[in-house]
């Protein structure tokens, strides 16, 4: 059955569909006997306003991007969850957007949802971003955007993160805590500030406990555990011979988990091995892996609570906002040493 229009109400009643239009949106400048037969027929005809023409009518769409790396990504799939929590409790719908860490699809996706009205986005930034004029063009025209894990400090508007530099500190303190010598960093992508802000967290806890910093004992890869399994297996048959890793992604450990059972040693006896994230499958792996749990959840929420607030009170949120959200450190059998000898 065809649908109803302005245009089919207007016809009937030998209005013009911008009388019509305005009438059922009771507009003072339509006398009450009219605006009694529109909505009168539009009753009658069932007749259903176009959800876009009000949007674009009431200047809001209530739908807002999220641009994630990829979605199949646990943490990422979490995020989301606490975003779509918040932002349907607020009337927003939530449309999402993969990058695949990809620069030039983030460019697309960023255009789309301008072009599309959205009312404003979330992203994490893709791995290989190292432009970042699209989002700062938008930003310059007012649009509401938040970033969120792997972020843009640049850019002057809202930010929610983890304390990257604590939660790779207590790692690496815990590995020494256990007796690890020779601890190999695993990183991510360099010129993320992730990558950064965990590669000096490593660092620090090294210096601190008497440990040198060796450069050649950080390596770096994508936060992929099949590339990074190629990444373990060079490091293992390398000269370091790690009693130590600690990965920047549950990712890269899992990758360095499979590289480290297929060369036949052994966890955590040769190698203490501790991850970032704490992604559901950590706990499943034989030996279970030890990582740094990250609030996604909490992530999410915090991050759909100011893109919300920037699009419902722009003049009232112009102090940007860096909300850095606490880790936790999570012991599993991958990285307990202490009692092996007993």
């Amino acid at each position: 059955m065809r649908k109803v229009t302005i245009k089919d109400i207007a016809k009937q009643l030998n209005l013009s569909t911008s009388t019509v239009s305005r009438a059922l949106r009771d507009s003072h400048e339509i006398g009450i006997e009219t605006k009694r037969k529109v909505l009168e027929l539009a009753e009658q005809l069932d007749y259903t306003p176009d959800p876009v023409a009000l949007s674009l009518l009431n200047s809001h769409s209530n739908d807002i991007g999220v641009i994630v790396p990829d979605i199949s990504n646990p943490f990422f799939a979490i995020v989301i969850a606490g975003i779509e929590d918040v932002a349907f409790a607020e009337g927003y719908h939530v449309v999402i957007y993969q990058s695949h860490d990809d620069y030039e699809r983030e460019v697309l996706n960023v255009k789309h949802i301008y072009n599309r009205r959205k009312d404003g986005f979330l992203v994490a930034v893709a791995t290989n971003t190292t432009d970042f004029s699209h989002f700062k063009n938008l930003h310059d025209k007012g649009f509401p955007i938040v970033f969120f894990d792997r972020i843009y400090e640049e850019i002057d508007t809202h930010k929610v993160a983890v304390d990257d530099y604590e939660g790779a500190y207590n790692a690496t303190k815990h590995l020494i805590d256990q007796g690890c010598q020779r601890i190999v960093h695993i990183s991510g992508p360099p010129h993320l500030l992730i990558s950064k802000r965990r590669l000096q967290g490593y660092k620090t806890a090294l210096l601190d406990h008497g440990l040198p910093y060796h450069e050649e004992y950080v390596w770096s890869t994508h936060f992929d555990s099949q590339q990074s399994i190629e990444v373990a297996r060079e490091l293992l048959k390398s000269a370091i011979k790690p009693d130590g890793i600690f990965a920047a992604s549950d990712n890269i450990a899992i990758g360095c988990h499979a590289a480290i059972t297929e060369t036949g040693l052994t966890m955590p006896k040769d190698i203490a091995l501790i991850g970032f994230s704490d992604l559901p499958m950590a706990a499943m792996l034989n030996p279970p892996l030890s990582s740094v749990a990250q609030p996604a959840f909490e992530m999410g929420r915090s991050a759909a609570e100011l893109l919300i607030k920037l699009i419902k009170k722009p003049n009232e949120n112009t102090q940007s906002v860096t909300k850095t959200l606490k880790t936790n450190l999570v012991i599993r059998a991958s990285s307990i040493r202490q009692n092996l000898d007993k």
